[in-house]
């Protein structure tokens, strides 16, 4: 795989056991380039391996004043310059290939997971542990596979030298071999503690991260509430503890690099010593002594390898184990087992026993706003797993079954059809930055245009914003770039924007999580009277409690602990039941036990048929 021909038509199947067998599964699926770059790392490894032969034949031939093989000596050190020159070049040149490769992997795996649990992938991992396994940590792992194959070469051209060197002069030679695995695993018990810090490290920064992207997130309420000192003194906290942390973890790689370089020092100073004094007493020729120390000196240098080697496995697997969290994530336990099927019908929930009729606009009263999130996520077939309620998948799926569209179990099908048939808008929808006709630009059915969906999300008032903003545009708001997350419009304006783009979509089933919940009543019954238009003969889920929505809904249905416990027309509800008329009138306790029945004298108090009347009459 070269750079130009990313992305990966199909990055495979991870293997997300654990942080290291996922690396070990991006070095395999890379063979091919880390077999050119340890190819092209032993060319340059041996190349400089070479020259200290070269010139111990140099100062030789000096010292016995021969000038034929002093001119071949320095024809081969010419000759090992280039070798070292191609071979460095071609390195880098493929490392580096390695690196980005596995990185835009590691990217995509994370893209296609992402795309795949939708809205429950930020539930299940934190927003910022995501941010930080997308960018930081997809470049560790992509160093740990570059630095692997350069390593590889390394450890190679330091056994063909040892061997070489105990072979050419046994008495110095046998000397450096020895003490070679010495110096390579010297290091190896510091590397558990310098781990630990660096994993510490690595926890603090994402921590840090998250409650950055919350603050940013958040900072309009924030300059509302005067916030922002004591939220950004949260961070400055934070940053300083990663500051620390990483102080801390540089000791610890400052030990190790301190130690690599006393002990080879140490040698140095010992093989010279030692060489001299075999070359006093006429034992070894000087040029035999030259040859042996410029090889235990340039030994040196694939030395380095083992230390880089070991801090890029030190923060990789960390940043692997955190890929592998996200990526082992799954969207149902059960395998798609029914192909090239867009199914149609009822949408029922066999756990809570709702049904929402083909064709029909049911709205659900939910006492629990949580309940109903989870609720809206089931329905889009965004099935509950067993990691997020701490069980076994195999449990979680037994006791919570997929929910059916004419049917067919959504968790049966594949998640694009899935998709296809039922698309559910959450509470917090986002806007996504770009122009309002590139919003809009949506995978759909044809049958719904952009302006009918805005038409019936009441986004005249949008548009005329837009419009005003930019004057460049000769008033086409549909040319007007909206910012990053919608920032620049008002929470009201965001959430019909992102009702017109799930209107125009037009889905099978559409699931709406308060779509109401920030605008006036005003604007809401219109909102509630353009979806029930639209989207006439279209199933249609609404999660709401307001009484403007569920009047104009074809049925209601009342979710109380789990399960339906009502199902009815909204007036017809909030006479006959009080679970659902103290969820929709908001009533207090006390309020609710005086409008309660009177068994003592027969007759029901006033309070509640007073309710009954106001929410009728704002309906």
């Amino acid at each position: 795989m070269q750079i130009r021909d990313l992305p990966y038509s199909d990055p495979g199947d991870p293997d997300v056991r654990s942080g290291p067998r996922f690396l070990y599964w991006i070095g395999r699926n890379q063979l091919g380039g880390q077999l050119k770059s340890l190819s092209w790392g032993l060319l340059h490894q041996l190349g400089i391996a070479g020259l200290p032969v070269t010139v111990g034949l140099a100062v030789q031939a000096v010292i016995d004043r021969s000038g034929g093989r002093l001119a071949l000596a320095g024809g081969l050190i010419v000759a090992l310059g280039v070798l070292i020159a191609v071979g460095d070049t071609m390195l880098h040149r493929t490392a580096v290939t390695n690196w980005i490769t596995a990185a835009a992997r590691v990217q995509q795996l994370l893209a296609r997971k992402t795309a795949e649990l939708g809205s429950a992938l930020t539930r299940r991992v934190a927003a910022g542990e995501v941010v930080a396994v997308s960018t930081g940590d997809v470049e560790k792992i992509g160093w740990f596979v570059e630095a692997l194959s350069r390593f590889a070469a390394a450890a190679t051209a330091l056994v063909v030298i040892c061997v070489g060197l105990a072979i050419y002069l046994p008495s110095l030679g046998l000397m450096v071999a020895l003490a070679m695995p010495v110096l390579a695993l010297a290091v190896l018990p510091l590397l558990p503690r310098a781990t630990r810090r660096a994993d510490e490290q690595r926890e603090k920064a994402g921590k840090a991260t998250e409650l950055a992207s919350d603050t940013v997130a958040g900072l309009r309420v924030l300059r509302g509430i005067g916030g922002e000192e004591l939220f950004l003194g949260r961070y400055r906290r934070a940053s300083q503890e990663v500051r620390r942390a990483a102080v801390r973890s540089a000791r610890m790689w400052a030990l190790i690099s301190a130690v690599q370089v006393l002990l080879p020092g140490i040698l140095l100073i010992s093989l010279v010593w030692y060489g001299a004094t075999l070359a006093r007493d006429g034992r070894i020729d000087v040029g035999q002594l030259v040859t042996v120390y410029s090889a235990a000196t340039l030994m040196l240098f694939p030395l380095r390898h083992f230390e880089e080697i070991a801090m890029a496995y030190s923060f990789s697997r960390p940043s692997a184990q955190r890929a592998v969290r996200v990526l082992s994530l799954r969207r149902s336990s059960r395998a798609a087992t029914v192909q090239g099927v867009t199914p149609t019908g009822d949408l029922y929930d066999p756990v809570t026993g709702l049904m929402a009729p083909r064709g029909t606009f049911t709205a659900v009263v939910c006492g629990d706003p949580d309940e109903a999130g989870r609720l809206a996520e089931r329905l889009g077939g965004h099935a509950e797993t067993g990691e997020e309620n701490g069980e076994e998948d195999g449990e979680a799926s037994a006791a919570k079954p997929s929910v059916l569209l004419g049917g067919v179990a959504l968790d049966e099908i594949p998640l694009d059809a899935a998709r296809a048939a039922v698309l559910v808008q959450d509470k917090d929808p986002v806007l996504l930055s770009g122009t309002l006709r590139e919003l809009l630009d949506v995978p759909s059915s044809g049958l719904v245009t952009a302006d009918a969906a805005l038409a019936a999300a009441q986004c005249g008032d949008v548009l005329s914003a837009l419009a005003q903003a930019s004057p460049d545009n000769d008033g086409d708001p549909m040319r007007t770039r909206i910012t990053e997350r919608g920032r620049s419009l008002s929470g009201g304006q965001r959430q019909r924007l992102a009702l017109a783009r799930s209107l125009v979509t037009d889905p099978e089933a559409l699931v709406l999580d308060e779509p109401t919940s920030a605008v006036d009543s005003h604007t809401e019954a219109r909102v509630a009277a353009g979806i029930a238009e639209l989207r006439r003969g279209r199933t249609t889920v609404a999660f709401a409690s307001s009484p403007l929505l569920l009047d104009a809904a074809d049925r209601v249905v009342l979710v109380h602990e789990g399960a339906v416990v009502a199902v009815g027309g909204h007036r017809e509800l909030l006479r006959t039941e009080p679970r659902y008329r103290a969820v929709v009138t908001r009533e207090t306790d006390d309020e609710a036990a005086a409008s309660a029945p009177d068994t003592t004298a027969g007759i029901e108090a006033v309070p509640a048929m007073k309710n009954i009347q106001e929410i009728e009459e704002r309906a």
